[in-house]
């Protein structure tokens, strides 16, 4: 029997840490890092008599975050317990939502872009982004990506295995609140599994709901991937692999992709087949390569769900979800198609200039008080963000303000100053803080722009230079480049590059 072909099939669990001030259901603080185990108390470490109780905010990050992702919002929604035994969850059950989640019916659309992968002016890379199949996308620009459910729910401790001799556990991140959010199987390659997990992080952290680092585990990802096997014109399915705690685009991409090969091989030896109550939890072992079996699940009824007896089922208020959609506002991707429709930017200048709220805030606020919106936009990408880039920091450290950059890119604009004062004008707003027209006034920049002024100078220089002129008549062309520079010298850098060339020209042209 011979395979057909094969396709690979994935859906993505996306755990992400809420930024509230406390913990989901004490008063805790919620904060990355510190000492182990200080910042833990009876109710999350589920003690005897410790009674939980929702944190403020919440529920309404929550709801933020479904809004984001064109979820529905429940009305009326409780907490549950799932049951299972692991060393770093304490209570021995992990406070969630099962069947009454919070958001509902969701999608997120994965933009279909493709440019060249390289080096981009101010040091930001182009991102490849190339999909296997066709289904599901929309008008050619979309591939959509359809959420199921995104539910709250408590995150668990953290354990330290050192040197494969000890192992620790740090109960700190106990209790953190968390949603978790669960796609339909929609996905079909590893890219696309990445791009999910990217798309989804810049747009929470556009939402202020969560820090998504994912290098802290504040965003990790579970991905369920089987093959869909046609052989010999017959449709099979593999079993369901759930790849857990996936905390980069890479290790995503490369997980998958072994996984789907592993899938394949294990089809073709042994005939593996799916089976609906049947799943196999693999860890990811980046130093190999390779995914590991850790345990297996035959059913939903091995965690023995039960409603949370100390959390009252609660209706959510309609005031709530306005307030959440308020705090939702202009997506990334809505802001990318306007920045080019309305400042008539290119695919790249709004990737870029949309990477951060903040970023796009700025450059908008820049924008609007130029008339170039282009030359803020360059201005911005290829000498703000270089030296940013270079000091490892953002648009929230800058001391100037995005007035500086639309004075700059109106004095290019106008030829008040040429490319070359352009940079020297830059660098010195940034040491002093002076807007680019006190700069340019302060160090006498403004180009020469009156064409009689001009003419003035090009003829004494052209008269100072017969041998030139005699070159010039021989044939040899770049004469006019060495006049231009003597002109450039004589007006001490301020005559108009273009006027002067197009003088030199004329007159040479009539000798």
């Amino acid at each position: 029997m011979a395979i057909d072909k094969w396709e690979i099939v994935i859906g993505c669990e996306i755990h992400t840490q809420l930024l509230t001030k406390t913990k989901a259901f004490c008063a805790c603080e919620n904060r990355y890092g510190g000492m182990p185990d200080t910042r833990v108390c009876p109710v999350c470490l589920g003690l005897p008599g410790a009674m939980p109780r929702i944190s403020k905010g919440y529920v309404e990050l929550g709801a933020v975050a479904g809004i984001a992702l064109n979820c529905d919002i429940a009305s009326y929604t409780k907490f549950d317990r799932k049951h299972y035994f692991y060393p770093d969850l304490a209570k021995g059950y992990q406070i969630t939502q099962y069947d009454l989640p919070l958001c509902t019916d969701g999608f997120v659309d994965l933009p279909l872009i493709h440019y060249p992968k390289e080096e981009q002016p101010g040091g930001a890379k182009c991102r490849s982004k190339n999909f296997i199949g066709e289904d599901c996308i929309i008008e050619g620009k979309y591939r959509r990506v359809r959420i199921e459910r995104i539910h709250l729910e408590e995150d668990v401790g953290k354990s330290l295995h050192l040197e494969g001799k000890h192992s620790y556990i740090d109960y700190n991140r106990c209790g953190t609140p968390l949603i978790e959010i669960v796609t339909k199987p929609d996905m079909t390659s590893p890219d696309e599994a990445a791009l999910f997990m990217q798309t989804v992080q810049e747009i929470l952290r556009y939402v202020k709901v969560t820090k998504g680092n994912l290098e802290e585990g504040n965003m990790r990802c579970d991905a369920n991937i089987n093959l869909n096997v046609w052989e010999d014109g017959k449709l099979y399915h593999t079993p369901i692999s759930e790849i857990k705690n996936l905390n980069s685009f890479k290790a995503i991409r490369d997980a998958c992709t072994y996984e789907a090969q592993r899938q394949l091989k294990e089809f073709q030896e042994d005939r593996q087949e799916f089976n609906p109550g049947f799943k196999v939890t693999m860890g990811w072992d980046e130093a190999k390569g390779v995914t590991v079996v850790q345990r297996t699940k035959n059913s939903f009824v091995d965690y023995r769900f039960t409603t949370e007896p100390d959390i009252k089922p609660f209706t959510v208020s309609t005031e709530l979800v306005e307030r959440a959609a308020e705090r939702v506002g202009e997506l990334p991707e809505q802001k990318r198609i306007r920045f080019q429709e309305d400042f008539g930017l290119t695919q790249f200048d709004s990737d870029v200039l949309t990477g951060t709220r903040e970023l796009s805030l700025w450059f908008e606020e820049a924008a609007e008080q130029s008339k170039s919106p282009k030359r803020v936009a360059n201005l911005i990408i290829a000498e703000l963000l270089a030296v940013l880039n270079e000091k490892k920091e953002t648009i929230l450290d800058v001391k100037i303000t995005p007035k500086h950059i639309a004075e700059l890119a109106d004095a290019l604009e106008a030829k008040k100053i040429t490319s070359k004062q352009g940079k020297e004008v830059f660098a010195d707003m940034l040491e002093t803080n002076k807007l680019p027209s006190v700069i340019i006034k302060e160090k006498g920049m403004e180009v020469v722009t009156d064409t009689g002024a001009i003419e003035k100078i090009v003829d004494e220089v052209i008269a100072a230079n017969p041998k030139a002129i005699e070159d010039f008549k021989k044939g040899k062309t770049n004469v006019v480049g060495w006049l231009m520079g003597q002109v450039m010298k004589a007006s001490q850098g301020k005559a108009n590059p273009g006027e002067a060339t197009k003088l030199i020209n004329q007159k040479l042209s009539k000798m």
